[in-house]
């Protein structure tokens, strides 16, 4: 998978993609993330890749020539006329694992991160396919959103995890939240590991980190329930368990 951002501080991504689990994919050639200095598609002296919005108002907004120009080198230099290009914005749809799901399947991905008052609106219907938001709420620009995207992303290309099972185990992959996890010390200040998970009752031990899942989604995010795919005994259970909590 290649995934390019185009952005105006390429230096906030030099330290988070060498770290941990994307450098590895990088490392391993499983994920190439390129990073694109807006201001390189200026012609201008001063590199100007913001204006005063037209009509008045607050703050700045991209310019649409750079950011076009920059898609379209980065569209030539793959040798790919259509490419998902999404912009990072707080006027986009939630991220969320299932939309991670999703981008992970594209071969190519573009990235732009905005600033200021946010972009052109040309931009937006003219060159994007799609707008994300990571939140509700603004940052100072779209490189750490942009962060995050990659790295939900890329541990989802095959073989990036030592682990087929590890990425569709994780909170949000079905619905839910994850289940507990122990490790040793068996016992930590009186505190002991669950014995089901000791009995190598396999069986057992997939129903009881199911029914955790389920309890834990449903004390700390019950809204995602219904993503869950909870059945009716597992709904009455749940009710049980809320009505006489341990």
């Amino acid at each position: 998978m290649r995934i390019d951002i185009l952005c105006l501080f390429p230096e906030t991504f030099v330290s988070p993609l060498n770290q941990s689990i994307v450098k590895r994919a990088r490392e391993q050639g499983l994920a190439d993330i390129v990073i694109h200095n807006i201001r390189d598609y200026t012609h201008d002296r001063h590199h100007t890749v913001d204006d005063y919005p037209y009509s008045g108002g607050p703050g700045m907004v991209l310019k649409p020539e750079p950011i076009f120009e920059a898609a379209e080198a980065v569209k030539q230099q793959i040798g790919v006329a259509e490419v998902p290009t999404i912009l990072l914005t707080p006027q986009g749809r939630p991220f969320s694992q299932s939309v991670a799901q999703e981008l992970a399947l594209y071969p190519h991905l573009i990235l732009i991160c905005g600033h200021y008052e946010g972009f052109d609106e040309r931009v937006c219907e003219y060159l994007a396919t799609d707008e994300i938001s990571i939140g509700d709420y603004v940052l100072s620009g779209g490189e750490l959103a942009a962060l995050v995207v990659v790295d939900a992303i890329v541990r989802l290309v095959p073989g990036v995890l030592g682990s087929e099972d590890s990425a569709s185990s994780d909170s949000h992959s079905d619905g839910l939240l994850e289940y507990p996890q122990y490790t040793r010390p068996q016992v930590y200040r009186g505190w002991s590991v669950p014995s089901i998970l000791l009995s190598g009752n396999h069986g057992e031990i997939a129903q009881w980190r199911r029914r955790q899942a389920i309890l834990r989604t449903a004390k700390r995010r019950p809204e995602l329930l219904e993503k869950g795919n909870i059945c009716d005994e597992e709904r009455k259970w749940i009710l049980e368990n809320s009505l006489n909590p341990k």
